[in-house]
C-alpha cells in the first residue's frame, strides 16, 4: 500500500520525510560528528528525548536513510549506517549551513565547518561523500586527512579561541 502524500511536488515529499524537529539533526550527527550508536546520538547539545530519537532513527531506517546492525562488541547495541541516500544530503547540509551562516545569529564556534564546507565547494564535498561511502558502505579508501577531521580540527580552533 502506497504512503498518502499531500503533492507529488519533490520540495513537499523531502519536507515529508526530513521536515521534522529531529531528522537532520540526527543525520547531522552521524554525518559530521560520526556518531554511529543509541548514546552517542544522545549527547547532542539539542538534547533529544530517547523516545523521540528512537522514534526518528526507526523513522529514518524505514525511509532507507539508515541501515541498523548489530554491534559486534557488544550485544545489545545497535549501529547505525548511512545509506547512498543519506550520503547524497552532503550538499544539501552545506547549503543549509552556508544559508544559516549568512542570514541566521549562527556562532562563530558552530559555523565555522559551514564557512570551510561552503569554500571548498563541490570538490570539498565530494571528497567528503567519498570518505562517508568508505566508512558506511566500505567502498574504496579515501587519502590523506579526512575531511571530518579538518572541519572538526578548524572547529576545536575557534572553540579554543572562543574560551582564550
Amino acid at each position: 500500500m502506497r504512503e498518502a502524500h499531500r503533492s507529488g511536488c519533490p520540495i513537499n515529499l523531502t519536507l515529508e520525510l526530513l521536515g521534522d524537529r529531529w531528522s537532520l539533526l540526527i543525520l547531522r550527527d552521524i554525518i559530521f560528528g560520526g556518531a554511529r550508536g543509541f548514546r552517542e546520538l544522545l549527547r547532542s547539545e539539542e538534547r533529544i528525548a530517547t523516545n523521540v530519537l528512537a522514534d526518528r532513527l526507526r523513522s529514518l531506517v524505514d525511509a532507507g536513510l539508515l541501515t541498523r546492525s548489530g554491534d559486534p562488541t557488544h550485544k545489545q547495541k545497535t549501529v547505525y549506517s548511512l545509506t547512498e541516500k543519506a550520503i547524497t544530503l552532503v550538499p544539501m547540509f552545506a547549503e543549509i549551513g552556508a544559508w544559516g551562516n549568512r542570514w541566521l545569529p549562527a556562532s562563530e564556534t558552530h559555523g565555522i565547518r559551514a564557512r570551510l564546507l561552503e569554500a571548498g565547494g563541490p570538490p570539498l564535498r565530494e571528497r567528503f561523500m567519498a570518505e562517508l561511502r568508505e566508512e558506511h558502505l566500505g567502498e574504496g579508501l579515501p587519502s590523506g586527512q579526512s575531511v571530518r577531521d579538518e572541519l572538526e580540527e578548524a572547529y576545536q580552533r575557534v572553540a579554543g579561541k572562543a574560551n582564550d
